[in-house]
Protein backbone atom coordinates (compact mmCIF):
# COMPACT_ATOMS: atom_id res chain seq x y z
CA UNK A 1 0.00 0.00 0.00
CA UNK A 2 3.04 2.48 -0.38
CA UNK A 3 2.43 2.60 -4.19
CA UNK A 4 0.22 5.38 -5.93
CA UNK A 5 -2.84 3.22 -7.20
CA UNK A 6 -6.58 3.44 -6.72
CA UNK A 7 -9.65 1.61 -7.38
CA UNK A 8 -13.25 0.97 -6.97
CA UNK A 9 -15.50 0.09 -3.75
CA UNK A 10 -18.37 -2.30 -4.84
CA UNK A 11 -20.14 -4.44 -2.26
CA UNK A 12 -20.70 -8.15 -4.59
CA UNK A 13 -24.55 -7.78 -3.49
CA UNK A 14 -24.37 -4.61 -5.74
CA UNK A 15 -23.41 -6.52 -9.04
CA UNK A 16 -25.81 -6.71 -12.07
CA UNK A 17 -27.39 -9.93 -12.59
CA UNK A 18 -30.53 -11.86 -13.27
CA UNK A 19 -30.89 -13.80 -10.01
CA UNK A 20 -32.20 -10.28 -7.79
CA UNK A 21 -28.91 -9.82 -6.11
CA UNK A 22 -25.03 -9.62 -6.86
CA UNK A 23 -23.45 -12.98 -7.24
CA UNK A 24 -19.94 -14.70 -7.43
CA UNK A 25 -20.54 -15.97 -11.29
CA UNK A 26 -19.92 -13.99 -14.41
CA UNK A 27 -21.00 -10.05 -13.28
CA UNK A 28 -18.13 -10.27 -10.90
CA UNK A 29 -15.77 -11.56 -13.32
CA UNK A 30 -16.55 -9.03 -15.78
CA UNK A 31 -16.69 -6.28 -12.91
CA UNK A 32 -12.74 -7.65 -12.86
CA UNK A 33 -12.37 -6.93 -16.76
CA UNK A 34 -13.58 -3.42 -16.15
CA UNK A 35 -11.15 -2.82 -13.14
CA UNK A 36 -8.35 -3.88 -15.18
CA UNK A 37 -9.64 -2.07 -18.60
CA UNK A 38 -9.68 1.07 -15.97
CA UNK A 39 -5.98 0.59 -14.86
CA UNK A 40 -7.70 0.26 -11.44
CA UNK A 41 -5.29 -1.54 -8.98
CA UNK A 42 -8.17 -1.98 -5.82
CA UNK A 43 -11.58 -3.78 -5.45
CA UNK A 44 -13.09 -2.65 -1.97
CA UNK A 45 -16.36 -4.71 -0.55
CA UNK A 46 -18.31 -4.58 2.35
CA UNK A 47 -17.84 -7.41 5.22
CA UNK A 48 -18.78 -11.13 3.37
CA UNK A 49 -20.71 -12.66 6.26
CA UNK A 50 -23.91 -13.68 6.41
CA UNK A 51 -26.55 -11.12 7.03
CA UNK A 52 -28.79 -10.73 9.83
CA UNK A 53 -31.16 -8.58 11.33
CA UNK A 54 -31.59 -5.16 8.61
CA UNK A 55 -29.41 -7.17 5.80
CA UNK A 56 -26.40 -5.13 7.46
CA UNK A 57 -22.98 -6.53 6.37
CA UNK A 58 -21.75 -5.13 9.47
CA UNK A 59 -24.30 -7.63 11.82
CA UNK A 60 -23.45 -10.95 10.70
CA UNK A 61 -24.09 -14.58 11.57
CA UNK A 62 -20.51 -14.95 11.58
CA UNK A 63 -17.04 -13.23 11.63
CA UNK A 64 -15.70 -16.07 9.43
CA UNK A 65 -18.74 -17.31 7.52
CA UNK A 66 -19.88 -16.52 4.22
CA UNK A 67 -23.18 -15.14 2.93
CA UNK A 68 -24.76 -17.63 0.77
CA UNK A 69 -26.82 -15.00 -0.63
CA UNK A 70 -23.83 -14.67 -3.13
CA UNK A 71 -23.79 -18.48 -4.36
CA UNK A 72 -24.40 -18.16 -8.39
CA UNK A 73 -26.77 -20.17 -9.33
CA UNK A 74 -25.46 -20.48 -12.84
CA UNK A 75 -22.33 -21.64 -11.99
CA UNK A 76 -24.28 -24.68 -9.93
CA UNK A 77 -25.62 -25.63 -12.91
CA UNK A 78 -22.28 -25.69 -14.51
CA UNK A 79 -21.07 -28.11 -12.16
CA UNK A 80 -24.46 -30.03 -12.60
CA UNK A 81 -25.58 -29.53 -9.06
CA UNK A 82 -28.91 -28.05 -10.84
CA UNK A 83 -30.29 -28.20 -14.39
CA UNK A 84 -31.38 -25.35 -16.66
CA UNK A 85 -34.84 -25.27 -15.63
CA UNK A 86 -34.57 -25.12 -12.06
CA UNK A 87 -33.22 -22.01 -12.98
CA UNK A 88 -36.80 -20.99 -14.95
CA UNK A 89 -38.64 -21.23 -12.13
CA UNK A 90 -36.88 -18.09 -10.60
CA UNK A 91 -39.39 -15.01 -10.57
CA UNK A 92 -38.75 -12.18 -12.10
CA UNK A 93 -36.77 -9.53 -10.41
CA UNK A 94 -36.24 -5.63 -10.87
CA UNK A 95 -32.84 -3.84 -11.80
CA UNK A 96 -31.27 -2.12 -9.76
CA UNK A 97 -31.96 -3.16 -5.97
CA UNK A 98 -32.29 -5.81 -4.12
CA UNK A 99 -35.35 -7.46 -2.30
CA UNK A 100 -33.67 -9.60 0.02
CA UNK A 101 -36.35 -11.38 1.51
CA UNK A 102 -37.48 -12.21 -2.30
CA UNK A 103 -34.23 -13.25 -3.19
CA UNK A 104 -33.51 -15.77 0.01
CA UNK A 105 -37.06 -17.11 -0.38
CA UNK A 106 -36.81 -17.89 -4.23
CA UNK A 107 -33.30 -19.07 -3.87
CA UNK A 108 -33.63 -21.99 -1.24
CA UNK A 109 -35.38 -24.42 -2.99
CA UNK A 110 -32.03 -23.90 -5.27
CA UNK A 111 -29.40 -24.14 -2.63
CA UNK A 112 -31.36 -27.31 -0.73
CA UNK A 113 -31.74 -28.93 -4.70
CA UNK A 114 -28.47 -28.85 -5.10
CA UNK A 115 -27.04 -30.17 -1.84
CA UNK A 116 -29.18 -33.07 -2.18
CA UNK A 117 -27.89 -33.28 -5.92
CA UNK A 118 -24.36 -32.88 -4.19
CA UNK A 119 -24.57 -36.01 -1.90
CA UNK A 120 -26.36 -38.27 -4.88
CA UNK A 121 -23.97 -37.46 -7.92
CA UNK A 122 -20.71 -35.44 -6.83
CA UNK A 123 -17.39 -37.06 -8.36
CA UNK A 124 -15.07 -39.25 -5.57
CA UNK A 125 -12.85 -36.00 -6.08
CA UNK A 126 -15.37 -33.04 -5.45
CA UNK A 127 -16.56 -35.18 -1.92
CA UNK A 128 -12.83 -35.37 -1.11
CA UNK A 129 -12.44 -31.48 -1.36
CA UNK A 130 -15.65 -30.89 0.63
CA UNK A 131 -14.17 -33.52 2.96
CA UNK A 132 -10.90 -31.02 2.93
CA UNK A 133 -12.91 -28.15 3.14
CA UNK A 134 -14.67 -29.52 6.76
CA UNK A 135 -11.47 -30.56 8.36
CA UNK A 136 -9.51 -26.51 7.44
CA UNK A 137 -12.76 -25.04 9.11
CA UNK A 138 -13.80 -26.90 11.43
CA UNK A 139 -12.58 -24.61 14.48
CA UNK A 140 -15.50 -22.35 13.36
CA UNK A 141 -17.57 -24.48 10.99
CA UNK A 142 -18.89 -26.90 13.35
CA UNK A 143 -20.06 -24.02 16.04
CA UNK A 144 -21.70 -22.10 13.01
CA UNK A 145 -23.37 -24.69 11.13
CA UNK A 146 -25.18 -25.87 14.39
CA UNK A 147 -26.07 -22.47 15.05
CA UNK A 148 -27.86 -21.86 12.01
CA UNK A 149 -29.30 -25.12 12.23
CA UNK A 150 -30.61 -24.27 15.82
CA UNK A 151 -31.75 -21.15 14.86
CA UNK A 152 -34.29 -22.04 12.52
CA UNK A 153 -35.52 -24.64 14.16
CA UNK A 154 -36.52 -22.23 17.47
CA UNK A 155 -38.18 -20.37 14.65
CA UNK A 156 -35.19 -18.05 13.89
CA UNK A 157 -35.11 -16.51 17.66
CA UNK A 158 -31.84 -15.45 18.66
CA UNK A 159 -29.68 -17.91 20.64
CA UNK A 160 -29.96 -15.97 24.17
CA UNK A 161 -33.87 -16.78 24.25
CA UNK A 162 -33.25 -20.30 23.29
CA UNK A 163 -34.34 -23.04 25.89
CA UNK A 164 -31.66 -22.89 28.43
CA UNK A 165 -29.70 -25.95 27.61
CA UNK A 166 -28.78 -24.95 24.09
CA UNK A 167 -28.26 -21.14 25.42
CA UNK A 168 -25.67 -22.29 27.79
CA UNK A 169 -24.60 -25.05 25.61
CA UNK A 170 -25.04 -28.22 27.76
CA UNK A 171 -23.07 -31.20 26.28
CA UNK A 172 -26.06 -33.39 26.13
CA UNK A 173 -28.01 -30.77 24.68
CA UNK A 174 -25.54 -30.17 22.08
CA UNK A 175 -25.75 -33.53 21.11
CA UNK A 176 -28.82 -34.12 21.00
CA UNK A 177 -29.17 -31.31 18.74
CA UNK A 178 -26.63 -32.72 16.52
CA UNK A 179 -28.71 -36.03 15.53
CA UNK A 180 -31.57 -34.47 15.06
CA UNK A 181 -30.33 -32.10 13.15
CA UNK A 182 -28.03 -33.69 10.86
CA UNK A 183 -29.12 -32.74 7.77
CA UNK A 184 -29.92 -28.88 8.58
CA UNK A 185 -25.94 -28.98 9.85
CA UNK A 186 -24.73 -30.38 6.52
CA UNK A 187 -27.28 -28.14 4.30
CA UNK A 188 -25.16 -24.96 6.13
CA UNK A 189 -21.75 -26.93 5.69
CA UNK A 190 -22.31 -27.26 1.95
CA UNK A 191 -23.34 -23.90 1.54
CA UNK A 192 -20.08 -22.66 2.69
CA UNK A 193 -18.01 -25.15 0.85
CA UNK A 194 -19.80 -23.71 -1.96
CA UNK A 195 -19.39 -20.20 -0.99
CA UNK A 196 -15.81 -20.49 -0.24
CA UNK A 197 -15.21 -22.08 -4.10
CA UNK A 198 -16.69 -19.78 -5.59
CA UNK A 199 -15.33 -16.79 -3.64
CA UNK A 200 -11.57 -18.39 -4.48
CA UNK A 201 -12.55 -18.17 -8.00
CA UNK A 202 -12.98 -14.76 -8.07
CA UNK A 203 -9.89 -13.82 -5.77
CA UNK A 204 -7.80 -15.84 -7.88
CA UNK A 205 -9.29 -14.33 -11.43
CA UNK A 206 -8.37 -11.00 -9.70
CA UNK A 207 -5.23 -11.65 -8.67
CA UNK A 208 -4.55 -12.92 -11.99
CA UNK A 209 -5.66 -9.48 -13.23
CA UNK A 210 -3.11 -8.07 -10.80
CA UNK A 211 -6.11 -6.46 -8.88
CA UNK A 212 -5.30 -6.73 -4.56
CA UNK A 213 -9.47 -7.01 -2.81
CA UNK A 214 -9.64 -4.82 0.25
CA UNK A 215 -12.33 -6.11 2.51
CA UNK A 216 -13.91 -4.81 5.70
CA UNK A 217 -13.85 -5.92 9.31
CA UNK A 218 -16.19 -4.73 11.76
CA UNK A 219 -14.76 -4.05 15.23
CA UNK A 220 -17.35 -6.05 17.05
CA UNK A 221 -19.26 -9.24 16.22
CA UNK A 222 -23.09 -9.17 16.26
CA UNK A 223 -24.64 -9.91 19.57
CA UNK A 224 -27.26 -12.94 17.39
CA UNK A 225 -24.35 -14.31 16.27
CA UNK A 226 -22.24 -18.10 16.47
CA UNK A 227 -19.33 -16.05 17.39
CA UNK A 228 -21.01 -14.73 21.11
CA UNK A 229 -22.76 -18.41 21.35
CA UNK A 230 -19.79 -20.38 21.12
CA UNK A 231 -17.11 -18.31 22.81
CA UNK A 232 -19.11 -16.73 25.61
CA UNK A 233 -16.12 -16.46 27.87
CA UNK A 234 -14.51 -13.63 24.77
CA UNK A 235 -17.46 -10.96 25.78
CA UNK A 236 -18.48 -9.12 28.29
CA UNK A 237 -21.37 -11.22 29.93
CA UNK A 238 -23.05 -11.93 33.05
CA UNK A 239 -23.75 -15.56 34.21
CA UNK A 240 -27.08 -15.67 32.58
CA UNK A 241 -25.08 -14.66 29.04
CA UNK A 242 -26.63 -11.06 29.11
CA UNK A 243 -24.62 -8.23 28.14
CA UNK A 244 -22.53 -6.10 30.78
CA UNK A 245 -21.89 -3.54 29.00
CA UNK A 246 -22.57 -3.18 24.89
CA UNK A 247 -20.75 -0.99 21.88
CA UNK A 248 -21.26 2.10 20.79
CA UNK A 249 -20.59 5.69 20.38
CA UNK A 250 -21.56 9.28 22.49
CA UNK A 251 -23.56 12.17 22.26
CA UNK A 252 -21.78 14.28 19.60
CA UNK A 253 -22.85 17.11 16.32
CA UNK A 254 -24.45 14.35 14.86
CA UNK A 255 -26.69 13.21 17.06
CA UNK A 256 -27.75 14.45 20.60
CA UNK A 257 -28.16 10.78 21.87
CA UNK A 258 -25.18 9.03 20.42
CA UNK A 259 -25.26 5.40 18.49
CA UNK A 260 -26.23 2.44 21.07
CA UNK A 261 -25.30 -0.75 18.63
CA UNK A 262 -25.93 -3.24 21.04
CA UNK A 263 -22.75 -5.40 20.05
CA UNK A 264 -21.04 -7.42 22.91
CA UNK A 265 -17.70 -5.76 24.10
CA UNK A 266 -14.47 -8.05 24.65
CA UNK A 267 -13.21 -9.25 27.34
CA UNK A 268 -9.19 -7.89 26.51
CA UNK A 269 -8.45 -9.28 29.52
CA UNK A 270 -9.07 -12.35 29.13
CA UNK A 271 -8.49 -12.73 25.47
CA UNK A 272 -4.78 -11.43 26.09
CA UNK A 273 -3.66 -14.33 28.38
CA UNK A 274 -3.97 -16.21 25.16
CA UNK A 275 -2.44 -13.93 22.58
CA UNK A 276 -5.62 -12.97 21.68
CA UNK A 277 -6.51 -16.31 19.89
CA UNK A 278 -9.95 -15.34 18.77
CA UNK A 279 -8.72 -12.43 16.82
CA UNK A 280 -5.94 -14.37 15.42
CA UNK A 281 -8.22 -16.59 13.95
CA UNK A 282 -10.27 -13.97 13.02
CA UNK A 283 -7.80 -11.74 11.09
CA UNK A 284 -6.27 -15.74 9.43
CA UNK A 285 -9.98 -16.17 8.17
CA UNK A 286 -10.06 -13.01 6.59
CA UNK A 287 -6.10 -12.55 5.35
CA UNK A 288 -7.47 -15.91 3.24
CA UNK A 289 -10.35 -14.12 1.63
CA UNK A 290 -8.93 -10.40 1.16
CA UNK A 291 -5.82 -9.21 0.53
CA UNK A 292 -6.03 -5.68 2.40
CA UNK A 293 -8.29 -5.56 5.93
CA UNK A 294 -10.05 -1.96 6.72
CA UNK A 295 -10.73 -2.53 10.24
CA UNK A 296 -13.91 -0.53 11.39
CA UNK A 297 -14.01 1.56 13.75
CA UNK A 298 -10.53 1.45 14.50
CA UNK A 299 -10.55 3.69 17.73
CA UNK A 300 -12.26 1.45 19.76
CA UNK A 301 -8.65 -0.15 20.17
CA UNK A 302 -7.53 2.56 21.40
CA UNK A 303 -10.50 3.69 23.89
CA UNK A 304 -14.06 1.90 23.24
CA UNK A 305 -17.45 3.60 24.41
CA UNK A 306 -18.81 1.41 27.01
CA UNK A 307 -22.65 1.73 27.63
CA UNK A 308 -25.05 -0.30 30.37
CA UNK A 309 -26.28 -3.50 28.97
CA UNK A 310 -29.90 -1.90 30.20
CA UNK A 311 -29.61 1.91 28.46
CA UNK A 312 -32.22 3.10 25.57
CA UNK A 313 -29.31 5.37 24.35
CA UNK A 314 -25.66 5.60 24.46
CA UNK A 315 -25.75 8.87 26.95
CA UNK A 316 -24.90 7.07 29.70
CA UNK A 317 -21.40 5.47 28.86
CA UNK A 318 -17.54 5.86 29.70
CA UNK A 319 -14.71 5.60 27.94
CA UNK A 320 -12.86 2.28 28.66
CA UNK A 321 -9.08 2.02 27.37
CA UNK A 322 -8.57 -1.05 24.28
CA UNK A 323 -5.33 -3.17 23.88
CA UNK A 324 -3.78 -0.55 22.07
CA UNK A 325 -0.11 -1.79 21.02
CA UNK A 326 -0.11 -4.51 22.95
CA UNK A 327 -2.82 -6.27 20.46
CA UNK A 328 -1.61 -4.66 17.25
CA UNK A 329 2.35 -6.05 18.44
CA UNK A 330 0.60 -9.59 18.65
CA UNK A 331 -0.98 -9.57 14.95
CA UNK A 332 2.40 -8.25 14.04
CA UNK A 333 4.26 -11.06 15.87
CA UNK A 334 1.85 -13.41 14.07
CA UNK A 335 1.59 -12.18 10.46
CA UNK A 336 4.16 -10.06 9.97
CA UNK A 337 3.52 -6.99 8.53
CA UNK A 338 -0.06 -6.09 8.50
CA UNK A 339 -2.07 -5.55 5.20
CA UNK A 340 -4.54 -3.42 7.39
CA UNK A 341 -6.88 -0.12 6.59
CA UNK A 342 -7.39 1.80 10.00
CA UNK A 343 -11.09 3.30 9.64
CA UNK A 344 -10.06 6.39 11.86
CA UNK A 345 -13.40 8.77 11.13
CA UNK A 346 -14.60 11.16 12.96
CA UNK A 347 -12.84 13.18 16.30
CA UNK A 348 -9.79 11.16 16.58
CA UNK A 349 -7.77 11.80 19.83
CA UNK A 350 -4.14 11.39 20.24
CA UNK A 351 -3.88 7.93 21.33
CA UNK A 352 -5.81 6.57 18.20
CA UNK A 353 -3.46 8.64 16.41
CA UNK A 354 -0.38 7.09 18.31
CA UNK A 355 -1.23 3.47 17.76
CA UNK A 356 -2.36 4.15 14.29
CA UNK A 357 1.28 5.67 13.11
CA UNK A 358 3.28 3.94 15.65
CA UNK A 359 2.69 0.49 12.81
CA UNK A 360 2.53 2.67 9.85
CA UNK A 361 -1.56 2.05 9.19
CA UNK A 362 -2.75 4.30 6.80
CA UNK A 363 -5.87 6.58 7.48
CA UNK A 364 -8.94 7.16 5.52
CA UNK A 365 -9.59 10.70 4.22
CA UNK A 366 -13.42 11.51 2.75
CA UNK A 367 -13.49 14.32 -0.07
CA UNK A 368 -17.06 15.22 1.36
CA UNK A 369 -15.71 16.13 5.05
CA UNK A 370 -13.69 18.56 3.24
CA UNK A 371 -15.50 21.23 2.74
CA UNK A 372 -16.69 22.68 5.52
CA UNK A 373 -16.90 26.42 5.17
CA UNK A 374 -17.60 26.99 8.99
CA UNK A 375 -13.87 25.15 10.05
CA UNK A 376 -11.01 24.18 9.06
CA UNK A 377 -10.21 20.14 9.33
CA UNK A 378 -8.20 17.61 8.28
CA UNK A 379 -9.58 15.96 5.58
CA UNK A 380 -8.89 19.05 2.93
CA UNK A 381 -6.42 17.00 0.30
CA UNK A 382 -3.56 19.87 0.96
CA UNK A 383 -3.63 18.42 4.32
CA UNK A 384 -2.69 14.92 3.63
CA UNK A 385 0.39 13.04 3.87
CA UNK A 386 0.99 9.99 1.75
CA UNK A 387 0.46 7.26 4.03
CA UNK A 388 -3.56 7.31 3.37
CA UNK A 389 -6.38 6.63 1.44
CA UNK A 390 -8.32 9.15 0.01
CA UNK A 391 -12.46 8.42 -0.92
CA UNK A 392 -14.50 10.81 -2.97
CA UNK A 393 -17.38 8.62 -0.06
CA UNK A 394 -17.55 5.86 1.71
CA UNK A 395 -20.95 3.53 1.89
CA UNK A 396 -22.09 5.23 4.64
CA UNK A 397 -22.34 8.89 2.95
CA UNK A 398 -24.93 9.67 0.63
CA UNK A 399 -23.27 10.17 -3.44
CA UNK A 400 -21.16 13.15 -3.94
CA UNK A 401 -24.11 14.77 -6.42
CA UNK A 402 -26.80 13.39 -3.60
CA UNK A 403 -24.58 15.28 -1.06
CA UNK A 404 -23.59 18.43 -3.41
CA UNK A 405 -26.76 19.33 -3.69
CA UNK A 406 -27.66 19.31 -0.27
CA UNK A 407 -24.87 21.22 0.67
CA UNK A 408 -24.87 24.88 1.35
CA UNK A 409 -24.36 27.80 -0.80
CA UNK A 410 -21.37 28.43 1.56
CA UNK A 411 -20.16 24.74 1.11
CA UNK A 412 -20.87 24.62 -2.61
CA UNK A 413 -18.79 27.58 -3.42
CA UNK A 414 -15.92 26.07 -1.16
CA UNK A 415 -16.17 23.27 -3.27
CA UNK A 416 -16.10 24.85 -6.79
CA UNK A 417 -12.98 27.42 -5.97
CA UNK A 418 -10.73 25.10 -4.07
CA UNK A 419 -11.20 22.26 -7.30
CA UNK A 420 -11.87 25.10 -9.60
CA UNK A 421 -14.77 23.99 -12.12
CA UNK A 422 -18.41 24.68 -12.01
CA UNK A 423 -21.06 22.60 -10.52
CA UNK A 424 -21.21 20.37 -13.66
CA UNK A 425 -19.88 16.57 -13.73
CA UNK A 426 -19.31 17.50 -9.91
CA UNK A 427 -18.87 13.63 -9.16
CA UNK A 428 -16.08 13.27 -11.46
CA UNK A 429 -14.60 16.50 -10.33
CA UNK A 430 -14.22 14.82 -7.26
CA UNK A 431 -12.76 11.77 -8.48
CA UNK A 432 -10.19 13.75 -10.25
CA UNK A 433 -9.43 15.76 -7.03
CA UNK A 434 -8.75 12.12 -5.15
CA UNK A 435 -6.64 11.10 -7.74
CA UNK A 436 -4.79 13.99 -7.95
CA UNK A 437 -3.95 13.85 -3.95
CA UNK A 438 -0.56 12.75 -2.54
CA UNK A 439 -2.88 9.80 -1.09
CA UNK A 440 -1.00 6.65 -1.72
CA UNK A 441 -4.37 5.15 -2.62
CA UNK A 442 -7.14 6.39 -4.19
CA UNK A 443 -10.97 5.01 -4.07
CA UNK A 444 -14.23 5.88 -5.57
CA UNK A 445 -17.62 3.85 -5.04
CA UNK A 446 -19.32 2.88 -7.78
CA UNK A 447 -22.17 5.30 -7.61
CA UNK A 448 -20.13 8.50 -7.44
CA UNK A 449 -18.15 7.25 -10.79
CA UNK A 450 -21.56 6.68 -12.57
CA UNK A 451 -22.56 10.33 -11.03
CA UNK A 452 -25.53 9.02 -9.53
CA UNK A 453 -27.99 10.91 -7.28
CA UNK A 454 -29.22 10.00 -3.14
CA UNK A 455 -31.32 7.18 -4.19
CA UNK A 456 -27.99 4.99 -4.83
CA UNK A 457 -27.08 5.86 -1.57
CA UNK A 458 -26.10 2.19 0.49
CA UNK A 459 -26.93 3.47 3.94
CA UNK A 460 -27.51 5.88 6.20
CA UNK A 461 -26.49 5.39 9.69
CA UNK A 462 -28.89 5.31 12.50
CA UNK A 463 -31.31 3.60 10.22
CA UNK A 464 -32.55 0.20 9.88
CA UNK A 465 -34.77 0.33 6.54
CA UNK A 466 -33.87 0.55 3.28
CA UNK A 467 -30.49 0.34 3.41
CA UNK A 468 -27.78 -1.98 1.68
CA UNK A 469 -30.04 -2.81 -1.55
CA UNK A 470 -28.45 -0.60 -4.38
CA UNK A 471 -27.30 -2.76 -7.37
CA UNK A 472 -26.00 -1.17 -10.31
CA UNK A 473 -27.27 -2.12 -13.88
CA UNK A 474 -25.98 -3.92 -16.65
CA UNK A 475 -25.43 -0.83 -18.60
CA UNK A 476 -23.09 1.35 -15.75
CA UNK A 477 -20.07 -0.55 -17.27
CA UNK A 478 -19.71 1.01 -20.44
CA UNK A 479 -16.11 0.75 -22.50
CA UNK A 480 -15.75 4.67 -22.66
CA UNK A 481 -16.07 4.75 -18.57
CA UNK A 482 -13.43 2.34 -18.83
CA UNK A 483 -11.71 4.32 -20.87
CA UNK A 484 -12.04 7.72 -19.15
CA UNK A 485 -10.54 6.70 -15.76
CA UNK A 486 -8.19 4.27 -17.18
CA UNK A 487 -6.89 7.97 -18.61
CA UNK A 488 -7.48 9.93 -15.07
CA UNK A 489 -5.40 6.74 -13.55
CA UNK A 490 -2.13 6.81 -15.96
CA UNK A 491 -2.26 11.27 -15.77
CA UNK A 492 -1.77 11.13 -11.98
CA UNK A 493 0.90 8.16 -11.97
CA UNK A 494 -1.82 5.33 -10.14
CA UNK A 495 -1.71 2.69 -13.08
CA UNK A 496 1.34 -0.21 -13.19
CA UNK A 497 2.13 0.54 -17.02
CA UNK A 498 2.64 4.64 -15.38
CA UNK A 499 4.48 3.83 -12.56
CA UNK A 500 6.94 1.38 -14.58
CA UNK A 501 7.63 4.35 -17.76
CA UNK A 502 8.77 6.81 -15.03
CA UNK A 503 11.30 4.35 -13.43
Amino acid sequence: MNERASGILLHPTSLPGKYGIGTLGKAAFNFIDFLSKAKQQYWQILPLGPTGFGDSPYQCYSAHAGNPDLIDPDLLVSQHLLANDDLNSMPHFEEGSVDYDKVQKARLPLLIKAFHSFNEHAADLEKLAYRNFLKSHAPWLNDYALFRAVKEDSGNKPWYNWDKDLKTREPGALKEAENRLSSKIDFHKFLQFLFFKQWTSVKDYAKKHKIRIIGDIPLYISLDSSDAWANPGEFEFDGELKPIRVGGVPPDYFSETGQLWGNPLFRWDIMKHNNYKWWMDRIRTNLTLYDVIRIDHFRGFAAYWAVPYAEETAIKGEWIPGPGKDFFSALKNEFGDLPIIAEDLGVMTPDVEDLRDSFGLPGMKILEFAFDSSEANEYIPYSYNKNCIVYTGTHDNDTVVGWFKKASEDDRKQVLDYIHCDDKDIHWSFVRLAWSSVANIAIVPMQDLLGLDSEARMNLPGTTGGNWNWRAREADFPAELATALAALTSLYGRSRKSKSKTK
